[in-house]
């Protein structure tokens, strides 16, 4: 089993930024995948992005050229720099990580730290 923890979150004005961090831990050998996922209020949770073992990596269309995902394989640590914050950015960010080379990691979760962008 994998654990992953985010931390991060909290409440920032539109045009802002934010960095998140998920780590982690457990059978970590097993994960060739990373990535973050959003839910906001009444909407269903979406890709914001994964990142394969290989680098590749797959940005909603919303959030490209304003977010960054990178990793710390020393630390079993991924992060999500979020620039030029918007309102709707507004929603619960989940860490997600995968078995398998993916973009859209699904396999394990965490339990989610929330961003509110203020307008």
């Amino acid at each position: 089993q994998v654990q992953l923890v985010e931390s991060g979150g909290g409440f920032v004005q539109a045009g802002g930024s934010l960095t998140l961090s998920c780590t982690a831990s457990g059978n970590i050998g097993s994960i060739n995948a990373m990535g973050w996922y959003r839910q906001a209020p009444g909407k269903q949770r979406e890709l914001v992005v994964g990142i394969t073992d290989g680098g590749s990596t797959k940005y909603a269309e919303s959030v490209k050229g304003r977010f960054t995902i990178s990793r710390d394989r020393a630390k079993n640590s991924v992060y999500l720099q979020m620039n030029s914050l918007k309102a709707e950015d507004t929603a619960v960010y989940y860490c997600a990580a995968a078995r398998v080379h993916t973009r859209e990691p699904g396999d394990y979760w965490g339990r989610g730290t929330l961003v509110t962008v203020s307008s």
